[in-house]
C-alpha cells in the first residue's frame, strides 16, 4: 500500500491534481490498480493531509486536548496533552516523507527551510507555533516542534477546577486585575504563562482597550476590545522584519488602556518599562524565569543588554511593575500551577527584589507571607491575606 500510495501521489504531483476522491481514482486507474469507494477514499484523505495537511500528525493536531506536538525523527512522536509528555504510536514511512512535511509547513508560514538553512521558526496560518531542524543539524532526524494555540480562554474557575490555583487565588488575581496593577507572569517553559494571561486579560473592564504585543500570536483573551500586533521576521532576503521593540513603540501611540506583551525576552523590556513609568497602569506580559525571585535578575540582564545601565534599569523597574505571578509544573503528572506572588521593590541599596507576599502549596494550601500586607495595600485592599 505504501508504494501505491508514493505511486499516486507522484503522478497527483506531476498532473498537479488536488488530492479528491475523483482525482485519486483517476490516478489509480492511470496505475491500472482497482480499489473499492472505501479505499479509494481512505486513500484521499492520507494524501489530502500530506499534501495540504500535516500528515501523519493531522489526527493529533485535530485533538483538542493536546497543546504540543513533538517529532524526534521518523520514529518518535511524543504529544502533550497538560498532564506531560506521552509517546505515541504515530510514525513516519521514512525521513524524506518526514523532510518534506517539515519543507512544506515551513513554507506555508513563508519561510526558507533547506540544508542551506538548516533551521526555521515560524507560525502556521492557522496559529500553531512551528520550529523545525533538518539534518544533520538533528542527528536523529528531522526534529519538529508543533506548539497548538488555546481554541478559546480559559475562565478563572476552570483554572481552580483544573488544580492551576486554589479558589483564593483566583480572588487575589483578579483583584490585581480590578486594581490595574502592572505584572509579569514569569515561569519556565510550558508552565501556562500564556494561558494564565489570556484568562486574567478576559477580567479587564470591557470598556478598556488592550494592545497585544507579541513575537507569535497566541494570546487568546475573552474580551471586546483587542488590537494585535505580531512580529515579523525578515525574508530570505534578510529584509522586511519588523521587531517586538518598535512594536512595543508603535502601540503606545495607539491609545492603549493596557499595554500587553506576550513575551519579554529581548530589547523591547527598555520601551516596556519605559511605557509602565509614563501613566500606561494595568501593563502586563510574560518572561521565561526560574523562580520568582530571579525576575529583577533576569530583566536587569535583557535591558543592560539593550544599553540601559544596572541603575537606570532598577530606578525604571521600581516605578514600573508591581507584582510577579509565578508557575511551575510538578513532577511526575506536569501539573502546571501558580506557586508563588511576589511584590517587586526596592531594597536599602537601590536594587529592585521580588518579596514574596502568598504562595500555594500542590495541595492547594495558602500561606501568607511577609509581603502579604503591602500587596494588599497596593491592591487597594480589593484583597484581603
Amino acid at each position: 500500500m505504501r508504494k501505491l500510495s508514493d505511486a499516486v501521489r507522484d503522478r497527483l504531483l506531476y498532473t498537479g491534481g488536488e488530492p479528491t476522491a475523483g482525482h485519486v481514482a483517476a490516478a489509480l486507474r492511470a496505475e491500472e490498480r482497482l480499489l473499492g469507494d472505501r479505499e479509494v477514499l481512505a486513500l484521499a484523505d492520507e494524501l489530502r493531509a500530506e499534501f495540504v495537511g500535516a500528515g501523519p500528525l493531522e489526527p493529533l493536531l485535530r485533538n483538542p486536548e493536546v497543546t504540543d506536538v513533538l517529532v524526534n525523527g521518523p520514529g518518535e512522536v511524543w504529544v502533550d496533552t497538560g498532564s506531560g509528555l506521552v509517546r505515541t504510536p504515530t510514525r513516519f514511512p521514512d525521513e524524506a516523507s518526514l523532510r518534506r512535511l517539515a519543507q512544506r509547513l515551513t513554507a506555508a508560514a513563508g519561510r526558507r527551510l533547506d540544508d542551506a538553512s538548516p533551521y526555521a521558526d515560524a507560525r502556521l496560518p492557522g496559529g500553531i507555533r512551528l520550529h523545525a531542524v533538518l539534518p544533520p543539524v538533528a542527528a536523529n532526524g528531522t526534529c519538529l516542534s508543533l506548539r497548538l494555540p488555546r481554541r478559546r480562554a480559559f475562565t478563572l474557575d476552570e483554572l481552580v477546577a483544573a488544580g492551576t490555583l486554589p479558589s483564593s487565588g483566583a480572588g487575589l488575581l483578579a483583584a490585581l486585575v480590578a486594581a490595574r496593577a502592572a505584572f509579569i507572569i514569569a515561569g519556565g517553559t510550558g508552565t501556562g504563562k500564556t494561558t494564565l494571561l489570556s484568562c486574567m486579560l478576559g477580567l479587564v473592564d470591557p470598556g478598556e482597550r488592550l494592545l497585544l504585543v507579541e513575537d507569535s500570536a497566541e494570546l487568546s483573551p475573552d474580551h471586546g476590545h483587542v488590537v494585535r500586533l505580531e512580529a515579523r521576521p525578515p525574508n530570505v532576503e534578510g529584509a522586511g522584519g519588523v521587531r517586538l521593540h518598535e512594536l512595543v513603540r508603535q502601540a503606545l501611540r495607539m491609545r492603549p488602556d493596557r499595554l500587553v506583551v506576550g513575551e519579554v525576552r529581548g530589547a523591547e523590556v527598555v520601551d516596556l518599562l519605559a511605557a509602565l513609568n509614563t501613566g500606561h497602569e494595568g501593563g502586563c506580559g510574560t518572561l521565561h524565569a526560574n523562580a520568582a525571585a530571579d525576575v529583577p535578575a533576569r530583566l536587569e540582564a535583557l535591558a543592560c543588554a539593550a544599553g540601559l545601565s544596572r541603575e537606570a534599569v532598577h530606578s525604571q523597574l521600581a516605578a514600573a511593575l508591581d507584582v510577579v505571578v509565578h508557575l511551575v509544573r510538578d513532577p511526575g503528572g506536569g501539573r502546571r500551577r501558580v506557586a508563588e506572588i511576589c511584590l517587586l521593590r526596592r531594597g536599602s541599596d537601590g536594587l529592585v527584589q521580588a518579596v514574596p507576599a502568598v504562595s500555594f502549596t500542590p495541595a492547594g494550601q495558602t500561606r501568607t507571607l511577609p509581603g502579604a500586607s503591602d500587596l494588599a495595600a497596593r491592591l487597594d485592599h480589593r484583597w484581603q491575606p
